[in-house]
């Protein structure tokens, strides 16, 4: 185990990797070179739930030279709504449908892919369309787990492409602004953030495994995923909550606060020590096969002492601080605190009930004599963002590149395991392990099914 994980470095490591199957070709080999319009072709993979809307919002950006030519899903059923959907939103140009992935990206015309599959195959997608020459928009959390986040890091990097992380926020303006007034002082000095994943949710009960619906290749959905059979309720959306192919609610809304959390303690390196607690309440193992904590409390420390707290709370339950935040963050300084709700921050000085400063208070006072962070950065979101880079080809034109978008998702994922182990974890950043403990260690990664196999080498 110890060898393996000396692959696992901070830095992006540059040996030489081998190309799976039909994707052994180089990164500059597709030959749809961008024309004079800035056409980007893109395919589509993962078409249900929040595929559909990054379907609808990529294909109505059609009169920005965007077109969607491949949707691709491993259930069937869904294509005459999505093609009909994307047809009316391109002008009636209707796209193509695919079962595999690696089809998609065996197309010389595509340029990019936007990845909406469930989290247990994020990584493994975007290593494929990198390697074969893909820019990728890969929706969060980046990864699985820790060890094949990194390895999508070295692929991007190894194959020179762009690789978008869906962290949204980072294209908010008003977010992009609180941003700016955290960094620049506005409440002090940041020493603690936290984030909040108040989501009610009841339970979506238990039934007997069952064959597959005839329209879904159940095999190419488990993928990277360990072979079990068919269930109707851990599949479509309720995968999120077994182990096997999510991360919980702390893994799947809450990966957008941690990025937030992360970003507004301006921390570009990973904890040093993790601890979770929680459970399954209100929900009995008898009625619903839930696998995964509705209730947890993880809290992560820097190695200056910083604290980033982050709570799941899936039953009834109030909001918090003056907004009612119950989707949103807290940062607390040594002159205030700040909240964000949404789109919409607020920030409090001293214990004054009032706020000085926010989204829509361009005349508040100035901090230090600086009001340039009262303008809100002009964003055209984070969609249109990742066709810019597209266009460019530089990664340093996107908001969330994949490193930045596998720092925040390493959070929720060892939170995840400090939950399992039910210890207090130290964590060394550098070599992305656990320090002194097999048991966690071995959370970091999992055992691929055979031919979905992660590479050692990218």
């Amino acid at each position: 185990m110890k060898d393996r994980r000396s692959f696992i470095k901070k830095t992006t490591l540059g040996a030489t990797g081998v190309a799976l199957g039909s994707f052994a070709f180089p990164a500059k080999s597709y030959s749809n070179i961008l024309g004079a319009n800035d056409r980007v072709i893109l395919g589509s993979v993962g078409i249900r739930g929040r595929g559909k809307g990054l379907l609808d919002s990529f294909t109505k950006m059609h009169d920005k030279g965007v077109f969607v030519k491949t949707l691709c899903d491993v259930d069937s059923s869904l294509f005459n709504e999505r093609v009909q959907l994307a047809t009316n939103n391109q002008g009636g140009k209707a796209p193509k449908t695919e079962t595999d992935m690696r089809n998609v990206f065996d197309d010389k015309d595509i340029d990019a892919v936007v990845i909406a599959a469930p989290n247990h195959w994020h990584a493994l997608s975007t290593i494929w369309a990198t390697q074969a020459g893909k820019h990728v928009y890969v929706e969060k959390p980046s990864s699985h787990n820790v060890w094949e986040g990194r390895k999508m890091v070295e692929a991007a990097r190894k194959y020179n492409r762009v690789v978008q992380v869906g962290f949204q926020n980072r294209s908010i303006s008003n977010v992009m602004q609180a941003m700016d007034f955290l960094h620049n002082g506005g409440i002090g000095e940041v020493f603690m953030a936290r984030g909040t994943c108040f989501k009610p949710r009841n339970s979506f009960g238990r039934v007997a495994d069952s064959t597959p619906p005839s329209s879904l290749d159940y095999d190419k959905w488990l993928g990277p995923a360990n072979y079990r059979p068919y269930n109707e309720k851990k599949g479509h959306y309720n995968w999120h909550w077994h182990w096997d192919t999510g991360n919980g609610d702390t893994g799947n809304q809450g990966p957008h606060q941690f990025d937030v959390a992360r970003w507004g303690l301006n921390k570009n390196v990973h904890p040093v020590k993790v601890q979770s607690m929680g459970g399954i309440f209100g929900i009995t193992k008898e009625e619903c096969s839930q696998e995964t904590p509705n209730t947890q409390i993880s809290t992560f420390e820097y190695e200056d002492g910083k604290i980033l707290e982050f709570e799941t709370r899936g039953r009834y339950t109030n909001g918090e601080s003056n907004g009612n935040i119950k989707i949103g963050n807290m940062f607390y300084g040594t002159e205030g605190w700040l909240e964000i709700n949404g789109s919409t921050w607020k920030a409090y000085k001293g214990s004054e009930k009032e706020p000085f400063a926010g989204s829509g208070m361009a005349d508040g006072a100035a901090v230090g004599g600086d009001t340039s962070f009262r303008t809100a950065p002009d964003s055209d979101g984070h969609f249109a963002n990742f066709i810019t880079g597209v266009k460019s080809g530089n990664r340093l034109d996107i908001n969330c590149d994949v490193e930045v978008g596998h720092m925040s998702t390493v959070l929720p994922l060892i939170a995840n395991i400090a939950y399992k182990t039910g210890e207090t974890l130290r964590f060394n950043g550098e070599f992305e392990n656990f320090i002194d403990n097999e048991a966690a260690d071995l959370m970091l990664t999992r055992r691929y099914r055979y031919p979905y196999i992660v590479p050692e080498n990218v």
